[in-house]
């Protein structure tokens, strides 16, 4: 990703507070969301913007590796930040004051199950 661009983080009620505060404070406030409930933050290009844009998700592990569930709370449709990275995977993430670079990509049928 390049640096020194804008990033843009989510227009969701609450979530670009929370963004704001896990940002400032490099994840030691908003990393535990709710005792038990860790997040971090997702930063993909916006497949027809180009811009950068940044949310918060849950996430859970499997062994050296993060995993989101892209649900948007049941809906039929995918969240806009999974049809991102489905065109552009390069991505960056943020956990607690840990950033990187990183290459999403959708679990496999068998890693479904499993997660």
């Amino acid at each position: 990703m390049t640096t020194g661009e804008r990033v843009l983080d989510s227009p969701t009620n609450g979530v670009a507070e929370h963004i704001n505060s896990y940002v400032e404070t490099g994840g030691a406030d908003g990393h535990e969301w709710r005792p038990g409930v860790f997040t971090l933050l997702l930063t993909t290009r916006g497949r027809r913007s180009g811009a950068l844009r940044r949310t918060a998700l849950i996430y859970g592990r499997s062994g050296d590796a993060y995993a989101v569930v892209a649900s948007q709370g049941g809906a039929p449709q995918h969240p806009a930040w999974y049809l991102n990275l489905l065109a552009e995977p390069q991505v960056e993430v943020q956990v607690g004051a840990d950033r990187f670079t990183a290459r999403a990509r959708t679990a496999t049928p068998e890693e479904k199950a499993r997660l």
